[in-house]
């Protein structure tokens, strides 16, 4: 174990939190963990109370002792490589915001969200910004990094809006769409995630300038993040996000409901894999 800095990452925290909330629930004393896991009680509690950064032995041997399917293992691994690289606004939202959000609202006028691209969708949009190979395989295994917030033990509610032209535009190939969209109707079948499309014709027109991404926290004010041509901000000054609430419930007050687009999603999904 590493001595972490006087302020822990959420990560970190988050990594202790959970360690205590299983380990309570089990009945398990910090003692008989540190027995399974060959270490001592005060790392335990070190790592409970993020003042030591989990290892990967650690971290797998909590996994097999709880039985949480590698849950400790990947935070273990996302600590240990920063989620994000480049600008601090989005260091922030990638490592602290998201991870620990209980509930995450998102709307995209453009193109499939980040959070359920896949690899191979996100690949050819970086290339299409005309960089290194290399900055684009950095930049796709950061997003794959990121997608880790939905497949945690706990994992937020996630709202998805949609305008339906992302369907139909096509990024990388008719191949590359159809998996893509296949990637929509397996992540449409998971309970915390929730998928809704506008329609080409919406009367709201608020939400074309730019999509945003709302995180709602359980110790901290909702906070949201705005991508657009012009300018990316993360913040939670109340006026902001009042004006991000407002119009996302718009939009989403101009969706189809979930079965529809669930439907809309197959027939796309169908004429792409005729393509191929």
């Amino acid at each position: 174990m590493a001595e972490h800095p006087a302020k822990p990452n959420a990560l970190v925290v988050r990594f202790g939190r959970e360690l205590r909330r299983l380990r309570k629930q089990s009945g398990m004393s910090q003692g008989r963990v540190a027995r399974f896991c060959g270490c001592s009680g005060s790392l335990v509690s070190s790592v409970e109370l993020a003042k030591r950064v989990p290892q990967p032995d650690f971290a797998k041997s909590l996994d097999r002792l709880f039985e949480t399917d590698g849950f400790f293992g990947r935070l273990a691994a996302y600590i240990a490589q920063p989620a994000a690289s480049g600008p601090l606004w989005f260091q922030r939202w990638a490592e602290e915001i998201e991870p620990g959000a209980v509930a995450l609202r998102t709307w995209e006028p453009l193109l499939i969200p980040g959070l359920l691209q896949t690899a191979d969708y996100a690949r050819a949009l970086f290339r299409g910004a005309n960089m290194s190979e290399e900055r684009v395989e950095e930049l796709t295994a950061i997003r794959m990094r990121r997608q880790q917030v939905l497949t945690r033990p706990d994992p937020p509610a996630v709202w998805v809006l949609m305008d339906e032209w992302v369907l139909k535009r096509p990024v990388g190939g008719p191949a590359l769409m159809a998996a893509q969209l296949a990637r929509l109707l397996e992540l449409s079948e998971l309970r915390h995630i929730t998928i809704q499309l506008t329609p080409y014709d919406t009367r709201c027109y608020d939400g074309f300038m730019s999509g945003f991404i709302l995180a709602e926290l359980s110790e901290a004010p909702t906070i949201v993040s705005v991508d657009s041509a012009a300018s990316d901000e993360v913040t939670a000054d109340p006026t902001a996000v009042a004006r991000a609430v407002n119009c996302y419930e718009r939009i989403r007050a101009e969706a189809f409901r979930v079965g529809q687009s669930v439907d809309l999603i197959k027939k796309v999904w169908g004429s792409w894999k005729q393509q191929i």
